[in-house]
């Protein structure tokens, strides 16, 4: 059995232990300290019977006043040995929802490796993200990027004056 939880100071290394041993992006624990320090609400950590961290997600707000507020995915990964159990789906749902519900995300954005098939059937297929962009040597290795978003807000109508506007007449 394994359960979702939001992600403590305590599960940090294991985080990272995680994320090396599942992916080529790593990450100084500095990084990991940031995220949790600024947005604890985000980081979920899935947990087995025994207490061992198989999988996370580490996610943030982003802060450009130029855009609507709007979430990012920073990293995900489930270890080999715990993947094709729903994990990974389970953990995204946990970050999207803390998102749309504590600070009002009207969309979350994530980048995925052009190569990297099962997280994009992932995305596409089970959690409903569009590709907005693909941005060229995104990745340190010189590999491109899907730039992907997902709703989390339908956009509500307008109103004026205490009634809804339906369009011009």
């Amino acid at each position: 059995m394994v359960c979702i939880r939001q992600a403590t100071i305590d599960d940090l290394l294991a985080m990272q232990e995680c994320n090396l041993m599942c992916l080529p992006e790593n990450y100084q624990m500095k990084y990991y300290i940031y995220h949790m320090l600024s947005w604890p609400q985000l980081l979920f950590v899935a947990e087995d019977y025994g207490g061992r961290i198989v999988g996370y997600v580490l996610a943030k707000m982003e802060e450009d006043p130029s855009e609507p507020c709007h979430g990012h995915i920073t990293s995900l990964a489930v270890l080999r040995s715990h993947r094709k159990l729903g994990l990974a789906t389970k953990l995204m749902s946990a970050a999207q929802a803390a998102m749309d519900q504590v600070f009002g995300a009207e969309y979350v954005s994530l980048h995925v490796r052009r190569s990297n098939r099962a997280a994009f059937n992932l995305y596409t297929s089970t959690l409903g993200y569009q590709i907005l962009d693909v941005e060229a040597k995104y990745y340190a290795d010189g590999e491109d990027a899907y730039d992907m978003r997902k709703p989390l807000r339908t956009p509500q109508p307008k109103k004026e004056e205490g009634r809804l506007m339906r369009g011009s007449k």
